[in-house]
């Protein structure tokens, strides 16, 4: 998931920088508030240090509702006692939600309130997934989802997935990820180009080449390849392409993310698939 980017959690009172008094505190509430709804979650949280007054209105469910995606009441567990539209918001940023029958998952990015979700290995495609003696569904503690998928043997590896914008943040860009393990016998990968790819469905899509094992003898990527990175979760993922949505989430379009090896078609073994990743791109 997408880290901090300096953005506090729920709790009150948290990083105040500011005095008790501002020339804004004769400014009604509300009007704080409403001016403060236009900005965005981490600016709020700025806001809400300026003073006494700031830190009220910054602080109003009037804010964060703001920030919230329109279907947040079913995305949080009736179970759950949160007494403040701040805390929901935290909520579902800290805490990714399963959706649709377990097969996505569904965050908040902290800083902007962006769209995130995850494509398990289920709602993805796979060639010869569904083989026992090429691939196995597996369960683990440490996955999100209730399946993993563990590649046993294959010469032809290709993994597609598909997100449809509607479901995502408009006018953002973002980066679209494989995200995966190794078994204690993983082979067949060293050195080995996988072509990764990202576009809308019925146009080119841009394609790169990723490799999923470390090359420390590459670490200025003189070849150009794009390697994994680990990830606070224990896993691996590697960037598989950036794409943009557009303004008008009524026009959206489907995006396929790709990841191949159908050259070298040596026998390949030991990786574990969770899923697919989509977060709002690292912009530099």
């Amino acid at each position: 998931m997408a880290k901090n980017h300096g953005v506090e959690s729920s709790g009150e009172g948290r990083g105040k920088i500011g005095s008790d008094s501002s020339p804004f505190d004769s400014f009604p509430e509300d009007c704080i508030s409403k001016i403060v709804s236009f900005t965005s979650p981490r600016e709020a949280c700025v806001a809400a240090a300026v003073s006494k007054a700031f830190e009220s209105a910054a602080n109003s469910d009037v804010v964060w509702e703001k920030f919230l995606p329109p279907e947040y009441e079913s995305l949080v567990p009736r179970s759950r006692d949160l007494s403040s539209k701040k805390e929901v918001y935290f909520a579902l940023c800290d805490e990714p939600v399963l959706i649709d029958d377990g097969t996505k998952s569904f965050w908040l990015e902290k800083a902007s309130g962006k769209r995130c979700i995850m494509l398990s290995a289920m709602n993805i495609s796979i060639i010869w997934g569904d083989t026992p003696q090429y691939w196995e569904w597996i369960t683990i503690p440490e996955a999100r989802f209730k399946r993993v998928a563990e590649l046993l043997n294959v010469c032809w590896f290709e993994i597609r997935g598909r997100v449809n914008t509607r479901v995502l943040s408009p006018r953002t860009r973002y980066s679209a990820y494989l995200v995966f393990k190794k078994a204690d016998r993983c082979y067949g990968f060293d050195d080995v180009a996988i072509e990764a790819g990202v576009g809308v469905v019925g146009h080119e899509a841009s394609t790169r080449t990723i490799c999923f094992e470390m090359d420390d003898d590459d670490e200025e990527g003189e070849m150009g390849w794009i390697y994994p990175q680990e990830r606070e979760d224990g896993w691996m993922e590697v960037e598989l392409g950036e794409f943009f949505t557009g303004g008008d989430m009524m026009d959206g379009h489907e995006i396929e993310m790709s990841a191949l090896e159908t050259r070298e078609l040596g026998w390949k073994r030991g990786l574990i698939i969770q899923g697919i990743e989509i977060r709002p791109a690292n912009i530099q």
